[in-house]
């Protein structure tokens, strides 16, 4: 075996461990989602700060926090590696703990929104892309995460 086989074969297994790829398969679908989604919340809150703040600014600023959450998981599986992976997965959680309390909260108390949020009623206002989509990514991140192991 030559030196650069040799080198090339242990770079591979030892030395540094390949990087995890997370936008292979159903991963590509969840960082063009999760990009269709970075550009409508970001858009819409921006617009929505800009010009009306005043009137639902609890609204507004969830929406923007959306946006920020989504732009974080987007750039996460982009990334790759087991460090994104597990960030992306925090995110991924939090993200759906904000879909359901907010979801939950604009039902119960409809006057605490004068106007909608990304995560209002579940999503509904964006097909419920926003309570299926951090699902949908934890158990693709999971399922990585067992196919890397």
């Amino acid at each position: 075996m030559s030196t650069t086989s040799q080198s090339e074969s242990n770079s591979g297994s030892d030395s540094a461990p390949r990087k995890q790829k997370l936008t292979s398969g159903p991963g590509t679908l969840l960082v063009w989602l999760y990009g269709v989604m970075v550009v409508g919340a970001v858009s819409r809150s921006a617009v929505q700060i800009s010009t009306d703040f005043g009137h639902a600014p609890l609204a507004y600023s969830l929406s923007a926090v959306a946006g920020l959450v989504y732009g974080f998981i987007t750039y996460s599986l982009v990334r790759g590696g087991e460090t994104a992976r597990k960030a992306a997965l925090v995110c991924c959680a939090a993200e759906l703990v904000g879909v359901l309390t907010v979801g939950t909260w604009t039902l119960a108390d409809p006057s605490a929104f004068p106007d909608s949020t990304v995560w209002s009623d579940y999503g509904m206002g964006y097909l419920f892309i926003p309570v299926l989509l951090p699902v949908t990514a934890m158990f693709w991140l999971n399922k990585a995460r067992k196919a890397a192991a």
